[in-house]
């Protein structure tokens, strides 16, 4: 047993108590025989022996006790001659002359947490197979048509799997080791397959292949991806062309127009990168599809923003008719599908930018139901611009740019009385006298296209 301090003691007593009672009971058996006649010497003896078996035989005992505990867990104590120690005095000290001393450590163990904790230690061994996870590797393959550091997963891995069997051993029911005996494979892994980009330039404008690019300038498309190879065709600057291949970092090869060719890669963007190229496209396409052979019997494709834009300020409109028109011109367009900068060019040219007197006295911008001989007084006469110019668009449609049958306003189809095709030229045959009209109404054409350009 232990007490509260956690010594040894049988009784509540610690060891060194004994060996003091024992000493005690020593002194005072000597001090009665001191007393008694020589003749009861011989019972002295023999309580002596006596007394001195049964010292020896305690001590003994106690002695063979601890250090049994302290081999047989293993205990590592030290013992070293300080303050805490007592002597024993012994019967044997008036034959050795000598006294025996039993020294004591200050960090005395506890007897009794020791046999306590190991004997609760249980500690138990099984064996057996389970299924693991066997890694799969990543194989990487550099491509210069990804970005430079951009991971595309071209083929998932997949785990394999193997059976291990092993030992686990449990210490008071926790995993204190597991010793791996065998392992099986039972599937392979699939390994994972990884391309990972190089190129700077696709890096740079955040593009990838089949994304649209545009051009920061006009530049030649070529048969193969050298300076000196024949050229194809000129494209202008903001014009766009869909990415195909990149060869090297300084040339790639392009889609424009349904024609394929090389571009230097130094000329080109995103609109990632350039967010106003989109728009600047678009109108870029509007001035290079402009042509005196163009069609005219459909919407011009220009916004409300792109009237206004072309037809405020301009230098020749005085009296700002057509500035204050342009979302009629806007309307009609979309309306009777006719062309609204064509319809504006007849307009100015008719009219001398608004400045004629049919125009000024009847608001007819285009002269219309004139007469080579009685201009004037044969005119039309409108209580509106927008009347006259609504009343052109619906005949121009109906009888000079659409063939016959083709279905046009308010469920009407077009007679063709004055078709001859649907461009300026076409129209000039039949609509005026002469001959040079297409000419100059397409020169006024040009020139509002051109203002989108600003």
């Amino acid at each position: 047993m232990s007490n509260k301090n956690g010594y040894f003691d049988s009784n509540n007593r610690q060891l060194t108590d004994v060996f003091r009672e024992l000493q005690e009971t020593r002194l005072q058996y000597e001090a009665q025989n001191a007393k008694k006649p020589q003749k009861v010497h011989k019972v002295q003896k023999f309580s002596y022996q006596s007394s001195h078996r049964k010292t020896i035989s305690i001590s003994v005992i106690l002695m063979i006790l601890i250090c049994a505990m302290i081999i047989a867990f293993c205990w590592s104590t030290s013992i070293s001659a300080k303050d805490d120690s007592i002597e024993l005095y012994s019967p044997l000290a008036d034959i050795n002359q000598s006294a025996v001393s039993i020294e004591i450590n200050r960090h005395r163990l506890n007897a009794h947490n020791i046999i306590t904790s190991n004997a609760a230690l249980e500690v138990v061994k099984e064996q057996v197979i389970e299924e693991r996870d066997i890694p799969f590797d990543t194989l990487y393959t550099e491509r210069s048509i990804l970005p430079k550091g951009e991971k595309v997963v071209l083929q998932e891995g997949v785990n394999g799997r193997k059976n291990v069997t092993l030992i686990r051993s449990y210490q008071n029911g926790e995993l204190s080791n597991e010793t791996i005996l065998t392992e099986q494979k039972t599937m392979d892994y699939v390994p994972q397959i990884v391309d990972i980009g190089t190129s700077e330039f696709l890096a740079k404008i955040k593009s990838h292949l089949k994304d649209t690019l545009y051009l920061t300038k006009g530049s030649t498309l070529r048969e193969n991806p050298a300076d000196d190879a024949k050229e194809i065709v000129e494209i202008d600057k903001y014009l766009d062309v869909v990415l195909l291949d990149l060869p090297s970092e300084q040339w790639c090869k392009v889609s424009f127009e349904d024609v394929e060719g090389y571009l230097p890669t130094s000329c080109l963007t995103s609109a990632t990168v350039s967010p106003t190229m989109p728009e600047k496209n678009r109108i870029q396409k509007l001035v290079v599809n402009l042509d005196i052979d163009m069609p005219l019997n459909q919407s011009s494709g220009l916004t409300l923003s792109d009237f206004k834009k072309i037809f405020t300020g301009l230098p020749n409109d005085k009296n700002n008719i057509f500035e204050d028109n342009y979302e009629v011109f806007y309307k009609l367009d979309k309306k009777y599908k006719i062309n609204g900068i064509f319809l504006a060019s007849i307009a100015i040219h008719e009219s001398g930018w608004g400045s004629s007197q049919i125009a000024d006295d009847k608001k007819n911008l285009f002269g219309y139901g004139s007469y080579d001989r009685s201009p004037y007084e044969s005119s039309y006469e409108f209580d509106t611009y927008e009347e006259g110019m609504e009343l052109v668009a619906k005949v121009l449609v109906k009888y000079y740019l659409n063939p016959a049958g083709t279905k046009i306003y308010d469920n009407e189809r077009a007679t063709s009385t004055y078709y001859n095709g649907p461009t300026v030229s076409d129209v000039n045959i039949r609509y005026a006298s002469d001959p040079e009209w297409h000419t100059k109404v397409y020169s006024y054409m040009e020139m509002l296209y051109k203002r989108l350009e600003k």
